[in-house]
Formats: structure tokens, sequence, C-alpha cells
């Protein structure tokens, strides 16, 4: 190789490397190709070795006003702008989502109902269901409690024949047997199935309630039921059941009415939510709150939050599997391998979670998802807790009883939250609260004494505790410490049951879908 080529090759190099010219085509000839030696690394001519070494091409197209590749396709896009231009048109003609799951029973409370962080509800209605008969001494009652976003039609019945969430475990010589026992279910307060909730309207005035419905607890969710049993002249139940969130209510329902309740039956619950439950509820919100439509929770009459509720959704799906059933089930499978792959679903798993999110954004209320969900995170049975929400209570019915009028003591039933300047991770040890430390680290083999007290009133209530080892959301540790917090409070007729990864893969809802494990199990505590 001549000098003076050297010296134009390294001058090249010397451009490339060049910020300011490292993108300009015109630094070489567009024919021109170069080649890396490996024994010298020098840098030749392509012609000079014969194809020998390596060649760059550094041959760069001219701008042609024409894209270098096609748009990507947004189908999911497309099918979210085609629903809500749907929704436009039907909102504009007065229809809104009806959010109904059938023909119910209904009571309507004309009594106020005071609630744990200072809101009033001045009259409530109560949507249930039953099944069975109730014997002439009434004492075959079974409450049956739901999940978040469960009605209160566990099975079909003459008015509504379509088949319940718990079709299989309600009937004659089933676990719930209607031979036996007369079933009730619910639709919480604070849903969107019947029972008053945020869709509904405020007696006080005549609009929607929105946002202004107050905070609700778990325990609010079990003295309207209560109400409910007072109504039906029920003086107590052959037994309180539940899974997930209803297994929350069905611990509730014994440590607020220990007299009343006289089994406890608790499938994948817990005693108190805990942080990993609680950070993915709050995702759920937060995803719903940012769509635009969402409104701060005004949007009846409007175009609801699909886009938001569609998103919540298929996050909490991804709680309520597991990945061992993922694995076999989908694997890393898509869904149309002879095409490239896409931005909107193209995994197996992909478009089964959006199917999950496309058939729920409609089927309920957003504002009924945001109460019923932190009612599920601020739930905890500990002796705290429940002797501030004792005070608080009490402080609250004296002033009722004193005629004062509830807008003089429910201004801090609404938010007034100040979020801090720094997350919590930046803020020094010291400001954490005293509880965080209370907490019980998972696989821990004794509950905090915290919880033990709590739970002192179901000692003498026998109860069933079931877990899953698959599941995430409420992991089988959380059963063990109910179960073990029971026994150390003197329980001597707990049960604890849970089902292995080889018997489950179905993670939290295998509550409604084990029929041999969850309801043989529940058929042989009741009997």
């Amino acid at each position: 190789m001549s000098h003076a080529t050297s010296r134009s090759i390294a001058a090249t190099v010397r451009q490339l490397r060049s910020p300011r010219s490292r993108y300009s085509p015109s630094i070489l000839p567009r024919s021109s190709c170069l080649s890396v030696s490996h024994s010298s690394r020098s840098i030749a001519h392509d012609s000079a070795l014969n194809g020998s070494r390596r060649c760059l091409s550094t041959t760069l197209p001219r701008r042609s006003g024409v894209a270098s590749n096609p748009p990507m396709a947004f189908p999911c896009l497309d099918a979210l702008e085609s629903r809500s231009a749907k929704l436009e048109e039907e909102t504009s003609n007065s229809n809104e989502p009806s959010y109904t799951s059938g023909a119910t029973l209904n009571y309507l409370c004309k009594e106020p109902l005071l609630l744990d962080w200072g809101g009033i509800l001045p009259e409530f209605n109560i949507a249930y269901e039953t099944w069975g008969t109730l014997n002439p001494e009434r004492s075959n009652a079974i409450l049956l409690h739901t999940g978040l976003s469960a009605s209160s039609h566990a099975h079909s019945t003459e008015a509504n024949p379509q088949p319940g969430w718990w079709e299989k475990f309600i009937g004659p010589g089933k676990p719930l047997d209607t031979n036996k026992y007369f079933v009730i279910c619910t639709n919480v307060i604070g849903g969107c199935y019947g029972s008053t909730g945020p869709g509904e309207v405020d007696p006080g005035n005549g609009e929607r309630y929105a946002t202004r419905f107050p905070i609700l607890t778990i325990d609010d969710m079990v003295r309207a039921q209560f109400r409910l049993l007072d109504h039906l002249s029920i003086p107590s139940l052959y037994a309180s059941v539940g899974s997930s969130m209803g297994g929350m209510q069905s611990l509730a329902a014994g440590s607020l009415f220990p007299d009343r309740v006289r089994r406890i039956v608790s499938i994948s619950g817990c005693a108190r939510s805990h942080p990993y439950s609680i950070a993915m509820r709050h995702t759920q919100r937060q995803v719903l709150m940012m769509d635009p439509n969402w409104n701060r929770g005004f949007y009846y009459s409007k175009v609801p939050p699909h886009a938001g509720m569609k998103l919540a959704r298929e996050i909490a799906t991804v709680t309520y599997r597991s990945g061992p059933e993922w694995e076999q089930r989908f694997g890393r499978r898509r869904a149309d391998p002879s095409k490239p792959p896409a931005l909107c679903p193209d995994f197996l798993i992909e478009t089964y979670l959006d199917h999950a999110g496309e058939k729920w954004c409609l089927t309920f209320d957003p504002n009924s998802f945001l109460y019923v969900s932190k009612a599920m995170d601020l739930f905890d049975l500990g002796r705290d807790a429940q002797r501030d929400t004792a005070a608080r209570r009490g402080q609250r019915e004296r002033l009722l009883r004193s005629g004062e009028p509830a807008s003089s003591f429910a201004a801090d039933a609404s938010c007034s939250l100040t979020l801090p300047s720094k997350p919590y991770e930046e803020q020094p040890e010291s400001a954490a609260q005293p509880s965080d430390a209370e907490l019980t680290p998972p696989g821990s083999a004794r509950p905090p004494e915290d919880l033990i007290k709590g739970l002192a009133p179901l000692r003498d209530t026998p109860t069933l505790v079931m877990g899953v080892a698959s599941d995430i959301l409420f992991p089988a540790w959380q059963q063990r410490e109910v179960a073990e917090a029971l026994r150390l409070a003197g329980n001597r007729n707990v049960t604890h049951i849970e089902l292995s990864e080889e018997m489950s893969l179905f993670g939290h809802d295998t509550f409604l879908l084990d029929l041999k494990n969850i309801g043989g199990n529940l058929h042989r505590f009741l009997d």
C-alpha cells in the first residue's frame, strides 16, 4: 500500500469518528469498500485483498422521501378507538353501560350505616340471592361472601338461570348442600350489582355518589350483611364461608359477631393485607385513574374509562393465575408464528391477558373497583387496628346520638392526603412507622402478637383455613399465618389445608376451579 493511500484512509477514519460527520453520506465514495486486517489491524482497499477479508460496505442510500420501513399496524389500538367511538355514540343517546348480574332479591335498609372511616350511608340496598330452605329453627343459614368483582349470583336460580360463579359448589349433595343448608350470597356495599355503591343515587342530593361515596372497609361490608340477617330474622349462622376477599369477610364476620357465627371458612384469604397485594391493587387503581375518561370518578352518562379498566384487569389476571400453569398452557408460543412479531398482543399469553381485559372492561363499575379494592388494602384484624377503629366509631356514634348533622364530623371522610416530597425509600429509617417492623416475614414460624390478640374473639369458633401453594396474590404463608395465629389465640379447632403445586397450578383462582380439593375439604368441614 502506498503512503498516499494510507494517509487517505486514515483521514477518512478520523472523519468517521467525528461526531459532526459520523452520519454524513458524503465521507466515502459510494463504491468504496473497507476491510479490517486481523493480522496487522491495518485498513486496506478490498480490491487488494481479493475478497479474503470481510468487506464493510459504506454505501448509504440517498434521502428519497420514502420511509425505509412500513409503519407498524396496531390492531389493539384500533379496537380501543372503535370501542371509544361506539361508546361515544351510545352515551350521546343516553345509553350507558349497565352493570347487572340478573334478577336478585333486595333489602333496602332505611337506617343509616356509619362507616369505619367517618362516612355515612343514610340508607342502603343489599342485593342478594338464596338457595335451599331455611329450617324452622332458622339455624341452617350459610352466608357466602364474594371476591372483589363477583356478584350475588353464585348459582343459577329460577329467576336467573345463568350459571353462577360457584355453580358446581352449590346444590343438593354439593359442598354447600342445599338439602341441608340455606345459602345466602350478597353483593357487597360499594359494589355495582344491585347493592348501594358509587354508581347509585345519593338520597342527600339526588345525584350519583361517584367519588363522593365514602371510603369503605371489609368490616363495613360485613355490618351491612348482618343488617340483612336481622331483616331475615336469622339469629346466627351455621357458617360464614368465603374465598379471596370473601375469606377476609368470613374472618371479619367471626371477629365482629362471635356469638352469631358458629363456623368460619376462609379460602385463599388473609387476616390482614400485605405489601405485595396492596402494591398490585394500587397499580391497578393508578392505571384506571390515569385514564382521562375516569374524570375523577364523574364519568356517569359519559364514556367510561374502559381503557384503564381493561389494563387494570390485565394486571389483576397476572396475579390470579400462576407461572407454572402458564408454562404448561402457553409456554413461549406465539399466536401466529408465520407472521413477524408485533407490539400488540403476539404471544399466546399476551392474547389471553388481552381477552381477559376486553371481556371485563364494561361489565364492572370502575368506581366500585376503586372502592372495593381499597377496602381490601385497609383490612387488618390486628388488635391495634381494631382498637383504633373502635375509638373512631365510638366518637362518631356519640355525635350521631346527639343529633349532630353528618356534615359536622364526616369532613375527614374525604381524602386530605398530602404526598411526600421524597419517595419513601429516600427518607431516613426513623420516618418508618413502628408497625412496619411488625409485619410477619414470609415463612415466619410465629405471627406477631398484635395479630394473635386481634384474633382472640375467634378462639371458640371452629375454623377452616385453606391456601394454595401456587397462589401469588395471597401466598400460602398468609393462610399459615392465620391458622397459627388462631391456635396461639386459643382456638383448639383450627383446620389448615394447603394445596401443593402438584394438586393445583391454578394459583389464586383455584377456589373457583377445583371442586375436588376445595369443594371436598369444605364439604367435610361443614359436615
